[in-house]
């Protein structure tokens, strides 16, 4: 009895330490996730909320630039987490084990963009992409391409926001990936040099594999991230031009404050929250699954 009472009192006592954690998950993320589920379907306006069922999500896939604001998200999405999973493995890979000093360079180069607020870096790429006096523009007509426009021309817009986010997060990646490829344990570099491996062999049948939970890891935040992605398009492109570059997160706020569609924007994030699932869930399970 006594030792029944002793395994009780110290499971409350667990219960004690995580419960500020759990009620803070359960008001700031959970509720917010029940609210805008219900949101989604009514109509709402300031004085009343009129249910509707389906009609936003109906409107939204009637509506053209939903639509595209989803085209565009899934691109990025794909081409942002594929470039910043493949570079991060490169570099990581090929300084991880070189002289300390080297490495640290490398390091704080890549990092220096993560630590910078996203706000200043797109501040400073608009100004950079100009087309009237940013140095970028400027460089390209001096090699004789003419004036251009890489933000207001629909076929280079998404690529250069892709490279334009893709340059402020790898760094996060690199640091994540050396700092899992150092826990490696060095008996098995020992033993592929004793077989006479080579450093391509290494690298693709011992690191990477190795680092495989970063890698999953990587790919479920930078899904998440991307699916976020907000400010870079606000200060960049507005979304232009012709809805080129809109992503689902720029829909949602443009229904959300500038068109008071809250139901509507409600619904934009179900599918978001919706779409994040369904990405992040197979590489869950791969991540738990035991080999």
């Amino acid at each position: 009895m006594a030792r029944k009472n002793g395994v009780l009192k110290e499971n409350l006592t667990g219960y004690a330490f995580i419960a500020p954690q759990i009620i803070l998950f359960l008001i700031f993320m959970v509720y917010p996730i029940i609210e805008g589920i219900r949101l989604s379907l009514f109509k709402v306006s300031y004085r009343e909320e009129v249910f509707v069922g389906f009609e936003n999500y109906k409107q939204l896939f009637d509506n053209p630039v939903f639509v595209q604001s989803t085209i565009n998200t899934i691109i990025f999405v794909v081409a942002i987490v594929a470039l910043t999973v493949a570079f991060a493995l490169f570099v990581a890979s090929s300084i991880f084990d070189k002289n300390a000093k080297y490495v640290a360079l490398i390091r704080g180069s890549y990092y220096i963009p993560v630590m910078v607020s996203m706000v200043v870096m797109s501040m400073v790429w608009s100004f950079l992409l100009n087309p009237a006096n940013g140095l970028i523009s400027y460089v390209i007509r001096e090699l004789g391409g003419g004036n251009v426009n890489l933000l207001g021309n629909k076929s280079t817009v998404m690529p250069v926001i892709i490279f334009v986010t893709f340059a402020t997060n790898v760094g996060q990646a690199i640091i994540l990936y050396i700092a899992s490829m150092i826990g490696i344990p060095k008996d098995l570099f020992e033993a592929a040099e004793v077989d006479g491996a080579t450093r391509r062999q290494t690298i693709f049948r011992i690191l990477i594999p190795m680092v495989r939970p970063t890698t999953i890891y990587l790919i479920i935040l930078n899904i998440i991230n991307v699916l976020k992605i907000f400010v870079v398009i606000q200060l960049l492109t507005g979304g232009g031009p012709n809805n080129a570059s809109t992503t689902l997160m720029y829909f949602l706020y443009n229904n959300a404050f500038k068109y008071n569609q809250i139901g509507l924007a409600s619904a934009v994030g179900v599918i978001m929250l919706t779409i994040a699932l369904l990405l992040s869930i197979p590489q869950l399970k791969a991540m738990l699954k035991k080999d």
